[in-house]
């Protein structure tokens, strides 16, 4: 039976019903998920008593395919089950000879593979065994766009919510490692009064230092303003506080913003649905970029990207020699402004 198409979801409700596979085949760029159900299996599948015969830890970079083999071929000792869990599955010596076990897998066992970070072959023997034995699941990396509805899903989970604001701050701060996002999720909740459900702008502000009017956001909205004094406040901020606001994100930042600047120009159905769904961003946000649009025109749009291209090479040295990160922003949005 083919079970390569299970998704996370599925395979925590299963879990959680107490319905368990004798092989899990975790893989991928996002650790996230895979730790997650490696955790979950580790926590709940056996009792604390249980476990100290019948739960063992391996790592990859420490044994090779006939340990992990003969591990999972040892029967439990009064228990049900005995887990084996294979952390950094990537670096185990000889992996493809697990082929063997994985063809006929022990039932009491319940072997997980977390081989994160580098591809598996598809076409070799044993990917095409695993996804008839195991469950497989296969994680990717989120792409910064879908990382505030992540945001909002994953609070929405506990019943909380978070401004629109709010959840584009955090992926500006934090990027798309999730297990970071998740860690800041958890302090802010904390921090918030009893009767309050909303993570806001000054909420994150106050618990975790993002500056709510020193960002890049801001610094888009200065720039379709047409508010010199004001971008120039930023790109100061952004110049003494690069650790967090290097240049090169804040290039592709704005690169981004006026890439949907242009498709919101060359859009036939301008709808509100329409925007929000070709420009890949929540509605609340729609209105803004309309705005952006009618202060740039097509045309201008055109030749900011142009410069932002020109810039970001500039920024890695090509065509510079001696300006700087603050020089550097000051020339291109002076450029982008007039």
């Amino acid at each position: 039976m083919q079970k390569n198409s299970v998704s996370y979801n599925q395979i925590m409700a299963d879990l959680s019903k107490k319905i368990y596979s004798p092989v899990y085949f975790l893989y991928g760029e996002e650790p996230y998920y895979i730790d997650k159900i490696s955790d979950f299996i580790s926590k709940n599948v056996l009792t604390e008593e249980e476990k100290s015969f019948n739960q063992t830890v391996l790592y990859g970079k420490d044994v090779d395919a006939a340990i992990i083999t003969n591990t999972a071929k040892r029967y439990p000792m009064m228990a049900n089950h005995q887990v084996v869990i294979v952390k950094e599955a990537q670096e185990t010596r000889n992996f493809e000879d697990l082929i063997h076990y994985i063809g006929n897998p022990l039932p009491s066992t319940i072997l997980v593979l977390n081989y994160k970070y580098k591809p598996l072959d598809g076409r070799k023997k044993i990917f095409k065994t695993l996804q008839e034995n195991a469950v497989v699941l296969q994680t990717k990396k989120l792409y910064n766009d879908k990382i505030p509805g992540w945001i909002s899903e994953r609070l929405k989970s506990g019943n909380y919510q978070i401004e629109p604001k709010a959840a584009m701050l955090l992926t500006e701060f934090l990027g798309n490692d999730l297990l970071k996002i998740e860690n800041e999720l958890r302090k802010l909740i904390i921090t918030l009064a009893a009767n309050q459900k909303i993570i806001t702008s000054d909420h994150i502000e106050r618990n975790i230092g993002i500056s709510k009017d020193f960002n890049i956001f801001e610094l888009q909205n200065a720039l379709v303003e047409k508010n010199p004094v004001k971008t120039q406040q930023i790109i100061k901020y952004f110049a003494a506080n690069q650790k967090n606001h290097h240049i090169t994100p804040t290039i592709t930042n704005l690169y981004f913003f006026f890439a949907k600047i242009l498709t919101l120009h060359v859009l036939k159905d301008k709808s509100r649905q329409s925007i929000a769904a070709a420009l890949k961003i929540n509605p609340y946000f729609v209105s803004d970029y309309e705005k952006a649009a009618r202060s740039f025109p097509l045309g201008k749009v055109i030749k900011i990207i142009s410069l932002l291209r020109e810039y970001d090479m500039k920024s890695k040295g090509s065509g510079n020699v001696s300006a700087g990160p603050e020089d550097l922003l000051m020339e291109l949005t002076y450029k982008i402004l007039h």
